[in-house]
């Protein structure tokens, strides 16, 4: 695989390279949504290496891109590793991209038919990270201390599975 190290945010390479999949291998697929656009969505430094999320047409996923060869764990194409986050351990395949490099991705949401606008869908990827990274105690103790308590407690995997 391409191992290539980003001193910055790969966002741009991000965009660059799913916009190219989308004109040559997403074009005719039906489940494109037509008020979607891909966009990579908050990259930031995570354990010496780059996590964010890119929105697109078909499908929303997590990705990590090697912000150093320092503790980066490369997979080969397709193989799945799990990785610790404070949420819980979330799956991730390796990629590879001609514009990025290798990289990993989790998905989130696929087909993307239930989102309205791109700013709803910005702002569930977002939503999404800061779930991420946010511990399931800390979150839980939270939701607890806003919520009524007649109201259901709201976990990870359902917070993420509500659209």
């Amino acid at each position: 695989m391409n191992f290539r190290i980003h001193d910055s945010s790969p966002a741009e390479a991000v965009e660059e390279a799913f916009f190219r999949i989308q004109q040559e291998q997403m074009a005719d697929v039906p489940i494109l949504n037509p008020a979607l656009s891909v966009e990579a969505v908050d990259f930031q430094r995570w354990q010496g290496h780059w996590l964010g999320i890119v929105v697109t047409p078909w499908c929303m996923s997590m990705l990590l891109v090697p912000g150093s060869d320092e503790n980066w764990v490369s997979t080969g194409e397709n193989v799945r590793r799990f990785v610790k986050f404070p949420a819980g351990d979330f799956a991730f395949l390796g990629s590879e991209e001609a514009e990025l490099g290798e990289y990993q991705s989790c998905p989130l949401f696929s087909p993307m038919g239930k989102f309205a606008s791109q700013s709803e869908a910005t702002m569930t990827a977002r939503a999404s990270l800061i779930a991420l990274l946010t511990s399931a105690a800390k979150a839980e103790a939270t939701t607890k201390a806003q919520k009524p308590a007649d109201e259901p407690s709201l976990s990870r995997r359902r917070f993420l599975a509500l659209r």
